[in-house]
């Protein structure tokens, strides 16, 4: 069964610290992440160019999209099980996979949630996945809206998510 989604959210930040923009459309740029971001304006090589966030994640959390710093928020059921080296075609993009993003405290102090390292051990296998712009077509737009599609399973398996 081909597993699918669909983007509900874009989110983009201009600095380190600065609060998300959310935004209807975007433009990704392979080997950096998406155009006007942050995480695109820092060296080509990194593996965290973008971040996937189910909606169900924020949903158990109250959290409003954005609120774990994604720049995409997906409804996309088992998106956090999804491997390493798992390539999605979102929109325009072409994303790869890179592994799972692992939580931290700052995004419970981010959220003013009055334990932090609770937060953390909650988000334990459900923060989402990390992602590199890998190709583009349509000037890699990606609107929400825009469905995500798994085009083939990475090789890597995903971590083990935590109950």
């Amino acid at each position: 069964m081909e597993q699918a989604g669909v983007v509900l959210a874009i989110h983009l930040r201009s600095a380190s610290g600065a609060p998300p923009r959310s935004t209807g459309e975007a433009r990704a740029i392979v080997g950096h992440g998406l155009d006007g971001d942050y995480h695109g304006k820092r060296r080509s090589d990194t593996n965290r160019q973008l971040l996937l966030v189910d909606r169900r994640v924020l949903e158990s959390l109250g959290f409003a999209h954005g609120a774990l710093r994604e720049q995409l928020t997906v409804d996309f059921q088992g998106l956090d099980a999804l491997g390493s080296g798992t390539r999605l075609r979102v929109g325009g993009a072409e994303l790869e996979v890179t592994g799972p993003c692992e939580p931290c405290e700052d995004i419970g102090r981010i959220n003013n949630v009055p334990d932090p390292d609770a937060l953390r051990q909650r988000l334990l296998g459900r923060r989402g996945v990390l992602a590199k712009v890998v190709a583009i077509t349509d000037a890699g737009r990606i609107r929400i809206g825009d469905p995500v599609h798994v085009l083939t399973e990475g090789t890597e398996p995903a971590s083990a998510p935590m109950p």
